[in-house]
């Protein structure tokens, strides 16, 4: 008999723990894990784990570095120089942009790593954090963590999902040290432009907040890749995260980066430098020659999301839900039809009559509570399956069976 089941735990997690929940995708997975033990077949459309293979260059380079003996030992905190030197080059080459790999970029095991260190080092417990609504959960559960008040601020879709900077001026900003924002956006698919970094980087100056771009979605169908670092000014008042997860094909490489001010990633080693042992080398040189893949290499990756946008806008329009056929990113962002109550009441419809998992707009805020996500991270042959179990249900559906939660026929 196992000692736990006799042993009762004794000692209360932290307050720490207590303030924040359980990522939404972590329990989902597993309700998913136990309906397939159960016999059925879910299609996950919720997640964005890129399935595409990497540059195969890479593979190669990390199975030929890893051969080596000197390869495994623990390396240094900054990052080794031909990582630091292939993120400058990449950001010089499509970003315009040129950067110190010296001192003015720091490789990161993936960029929510950098969420918590960055949060970590310039926010004080009881300082406020301006996080969007609808936005990336990971920025208001690391600034609970690290003792700070999560302050939303809201992007809605008759905004274009941008940020009201003048009603932002309007409120008390005393406390706010650090501002997130995430263009090309997660969850809505708005992409960037050189205004919003213009005034984003402006109303940092005035009001003394570091302002933080996430930015790993800029290669998926979306061909300006902008940066708020491009902004004249902004090096002194803005840090700009990315990874190759999305642009790359290797969310599990866990192989991000951050860039900013000199002093700015001083700040942040003082942080990392507590919280790891550095990142295996074979995996930073690998990634390092993924940054060399050039045009081409990117354009395939492109087209093959752009097939499968296609699919995932007819799932959309099957389900009765509006959406913007100008969204960039590996996903697609819809608008719930009002014979919903809200997007939960679809999501769950969809899972439990379709097998069918697409990800319910609360899970990112308030502000999308009447939105559904679609990952275009599963193959055609998958996303044609999704419109045909929808179809097949809504051949038989009728307005009672809606009236009941079923699939929405129109």
């Amino acid at each position: 008999m196992k000692t736990s089941e006799k042993v009762q735990s004794i000692v209360n997690c932290s307050a720490r723990a207590e303030c924040i929940a359980e990522y939404y995708f972590s329990e989902k997975l597993r309700e998913i894990d136990q309906m397939r033990k159960a016999g059925r077949s879910v299609i996950n459309l919720g997640i964005g784990s890129p399935d595409l293979s990497p540059l195969q260059s890479a593979i190669r380079v990390l199975e030929e570095s890893a051969h080596l003996p000197s390869a495994h030992g623990y390396q240094g905190y900054s990052g080794i120089p031909e990582l630091r030197s292939a993120f400058a080059d990449w950001y010089a080459k499509y970003f315009d942009i040129t950067l110190d790999p010296e001192d003015e970029i720091l490789p990161l095991m993936g960029s929510k790593e950098g969420i918590m260190h960055i949060t970590m080092a310039f926010v004080n417990p009881g300082e406020e954090v301006l996080v969007p609504d609808p936005g990336y959960p990971a920025y208001a559960s690391a600034a609970r963590l690290s003792g700070a008040l999560p302050v939303t601020y809201d992007l809605k879709e008759e905004s274009n999902w941008l940020p009201d900077i003048a009603s932002l001026e309007c409120r008390d900003l005393s406390k706010v040290k650090l501002m997130w924002v995430n263009y090309p956006n997660m969850p809505t698919g708005q992409k960037a432009n050189k205004q919003l970094f213009k005034e984003l980087v402006a109303f940092g100056k005035r009001n003394g907040i570091l302002i933080c771009n996430d930015n790993p979605y800029s290669f998926i169908l979306n061909e300006e890749h902008i940066s708020i670092l491009s902004v004249e000014g902004a090096m002194g008042i803005a840090l700009e995260l990315n990874s190759v997860s999305k642009s790359h094909n290797m969310p599990g490489w866990r192989v991000g980066m951050v860039a900013g001010h000199r002093d700015y990633i001083k700040s942040i080693i003082r942080i990392k430098s507590n919280m790891d042992s550095g990142m295996f080398r074979p995996l930073q040189l690998a990634a390092a020659e993924a940054l060399s893949a050039g045009d081409e290499w990117y354009g395939e990756i492109n087209r093959q999301y752009g097939k499968r946008r296609v699919y995932a806008e007819r799932i959309m329009e099957q389900i009765g839900c509006s959406f913007d056929k100008g969204q960039g990113g590996m996903f697609l962002w819809g608008k719930v039809p009002q014979c919903y109550k809200d997007a939960g009441e679809l999501c769950d419809s969809l899972l439990y009559n379709a097998e069918v998992f697409v990800t319910p707009g609360f899970v990112f805020g308030s502000n999308g509570g009447r939105y559904v996500r679609i990952s275009l991270c599963a193959p055609e042959e998958l996303l044609m399956e999704t419109s045909n179990r929808i179809g097949a249900m809504q051949s038989v559906a009728t307005i009672d069976s809606i009236k009941g939660g079923l699939i929405y026929a129109e």
